[in-house]
This record gives structure tokens, C-alpha cells and sequence, in this order.
């Protein structure tokens, strides 16, 4: 399983099976989306920096997941998990779906815009999660403590930071240092894109943090 960032919430995530594109987003200062091409395309919620399907191209054909419920397509399992885009039930800003994608053997969680922490019910949901893409940046979803939080509910193997400042732009959300420090990485340099095997997989969390592709 290869995963490339895009930015903000938007991840490739290429498997022998077929190609996801999550959470593609309309224009952002300093990202670049481009026309990438998917089998298959999750969308946590609709918002504009999260719901442009109209960029990804179908190959061959395009699926689009937007909402809770189980999918089996080309290969891969999708579970979507209904949750909130605030703390207050979705009274403010809505609802969240959160995606469990599996293949090869790996169950990826994709958070969205979690709002939220998780309660037990929904911790137990995500116990097989072995990658765990998740929100650190604050704004409307998950800050670095809260994420946090939610890593150690969950104990992934490996730790995706999204939607975060970067130096391309974002400026009103917090950087990943913050929630680096929180999980006690002393030392690290963001890489282009991520390779993962069943076989990588180990007890411990690792912290991951990937180079949004820039324009």
C-alpha cells in the first residue's frame, strides 16, 4: 500500500487492487491537486476542501463513497463511520464520516473532519486500525492534543498527520511540530511518500509525516 499526500485532507492511497482518493479539495493556496486518477473516491463530508470529486478521474471508472455503510469495490473493503465536524453532535458544523480501507491485509482509517474525541463504542469500531490518518491541525477539526488523544485510543502501528499549516499555506490552522512534540518525536524530516507492508507493521507507533505535493 503507497500513500501520497496531496495536502489538507487529500491522500492517494494506491494498492494492488486499485486506487482511492480521499477527501480531494477544491482550490487551496499553495496545493495542488491536479487530475489524479482513482477507482475509487471517499468523501468525509461536504465541504468544499473536502468534496471535489469533479477533479478525480475515473480509471476505468469512478465510484464515489460519501456517507456511512459497508463497500466492497474492485478488491477493497470500505467501512464509513458516521461521526461529527464539532463537539456538539454536528449542531454547528455538521457531520463526519470516518473510513476504514482495507486491503493487502491493512486496515487504513481515514478521520475526516473529526470534531471529536471518540467514545468507547466507536474506539472499539477502529481497534483493527493499523494506519491512522488523522486530523492535528485544529480549525474546525482535531488540534495536535486531541489527536493525540485519539492515537493513543486507538494504538495504529503507523501515524499520518493532515490538515495542518505547511509552508506552502494554511495559516489558519496550527503546523504538525506541536502534535510531533505530543507524541515524542525528537527528530524528523517529512518524506515524499509512503510505502506500507503487512510485514512493517509492528506494536509500537510511528509517527509518519509526508510532503504535501505543491504547486
Amino acid at each position: 500500500m503507497d500513500l501520497t499526500w496531496y495536502g489538507h485532507s487529500c491522500f492517494r492511497v494506491r494498492t494492488k487492487d486499485a486506487v482511492v482518493i480521499t477527501d480531494p479539495f477544491n482550490k487551496i493556496k499553495g496545493l495542488d491537486l491536479g487530475r489524479p486518477k482513482a477507482r475509487i473516491v471517499t468523501v468525509s463530508h461536504d465541504h468544499p476542501g473536502h468534496n471535489n470529486v469533479a477533479a478525480v478521474r475515473g480509471d476505468p471508472e469512478l465510484t464515489v463513497v460519501d456517507g456511512p455503510g459497508e463497500y466492497e469495490i474492485s478488491g477493497v473493503f470500505i467501512t464509513g463511520i458516521r461521526t461529527y465536524h464539532d463537539s456538539e453532535r454536528g449542531r454547528r458544523l455538521g457531520r463526519n464520516t470516518i473510513y476504514l480501507i482495507e486491503s493487502e491485509g491493512i486496515v487504513l482509517a481515514h478521520l475526516g473532519d473529526l470534531g471529536h474525541g471518540l467514545s468507547s463504542d466507536q474506539t472499539e469500531l477502529f481497534s483493527s486500525v493499523d494506519v491512522l490518518l488523522v486530523p492535528v491541525g485544529g480549525g474546525n477539526s482535531l488540534n495536535y492534543d486531541q489527536a493525540a488523544e485519539v492515537v493513543t485510543q486507538l494504538e495504529p502501528s503507523i501515524v499520518v498527520p493532515m490538515h495542518y499549516r505547511t509552508a506552502q499555506g494554511q495559516d489558519g490552522l496550527e503546523s504538525v511540530e506541536r502534535f510531533c512534540k505530543q507524541m515524542g518525536l525528537g527528530e524528523w524530516a517529512p518524506e515524499e511518500r509512503l510505502t506500507v507492508r503487512k510485514s512493517d507493521l509492528g506494536e509500537n507507533t510511528q509517527v509518519k509525516v509526508l510532503m504535501p505535493r505543491s504547486s
